[in-house]
C-alpha cells in the first residue's frame, strides 16, 4: 500500500493502471482502523495492483471529487477512472478478492484478451448473488462487486435502469441481466457449458 497526499498526486499513481483501490479514511475511530488494518492486510496478498490510502484528516483536495460523504470508503477506479465506492469496513477476504479480482483483470489486460465490462450488483446475505460470483470466478472473469446493501445510490441507480429492485443483478456491457440466468451470462461472455 502506498500513501498519497494530493488528488493530483492520486491522478498521476492510477492514470495508466488497468484497476486500482484508493482507501480514504480518518485515524481515530473504530471502523476506519478496521478498514485501514483490513485493506493493509488483503494487500500484502495480492500483486500487481494499485492500493492506494489517504488520510482525509491531511488531504482534504481528494474527496470532494468523487460521490464521498463519510469515511471509511474505499474507491474503485478503472483505467484512471472513477467507477465505485465501497463504504464502511469490511472483512479482511472480502478485500483480498475484490483485490485478486482487479489483479486479474490487470493479468488479462496485460496480455491482450479482450475483456467485457461486468458489474454485479448483489447483497453478502443473497445465496444466489454468491453461486453467480463464485461462477464468474470458476471461469476466471474480472468484474466489480456492488453491495446494494451498503450502498443505496447504487441501489437506487439499479431501481431506475431495471425498475426490479432484486439481486443479483449483472451489467455485462451494458446489458442487465436480472437474477442468476447461467445460459444468457455464458452466452455474452464467451463461456461454455
Amino acid at each position: 500500500m502506498e500513501e498519497v497526499k494530493s488528488f493530483n498526486a492520486l491522478k498521476d499513481k492510477i492514470k495508466d493502471q488497468e484497476r486500482s483501490y484508493l482507501l480514504l479514511y480518518k485515524p481515530g475511530s473504530a471502523p476506519n482502523e478496521c478498514a485501514l488494518g483490513n485493506v493493509q492486510d488483503a494487500s500484502e496478498k495480492v500483486e500487481g495492483i494499485s492500493i492506494l490510502f489517504a488520510d482525509v484528516s491531511q488531504v482534504r483536495d481528494i474527496h470532494p471529487n468523487y460521490p464521498v460523504n463519510s469515511v471509511p470508503s474505499l474507491l474503485i477506479f478503472e483505467k484512471g477512472e472513477f467507477k465505485n465506492v465501497i463504504k464502511g469496513c469490511n472483512e479482511n477476504n472480502y478485500y483480498k478478492t475484490l483485490f485478486e479480482d482487479g489483479a486479474f483483470a490487470a493479468i488479462m489486460a496485460a496480455e491482450g484478451k479482450p475483456q467485457k465490462s461486468v458489474t454485479v450488483y448483489s447483497t453478502p446475505t443473497c445465496s444466489w448473488c454468491n453461486t453467480l460470483k463464485t461462477h464468474l470466478r470458476k471461469n476466471r472473469i474480472p468484474f466489480t462487486d456492488v453491495d446494494v446493501s451498503r450502498d443505496p445510490n447504487a441501489a437506487e441507480e439499479l431501481v431506475r435502469r431495471t425498475g426490479q429492485q432484486g439481486v443479483p443483478q449483472t451489467d455485462i456491457d451494458g446489458e442487465v441481466i436480472v437474477g442468476f440466468d447461467k445460459k444468457r451470462i455464458n452466452e455474452l461472455l464467451g463461456i461454455a457449458g
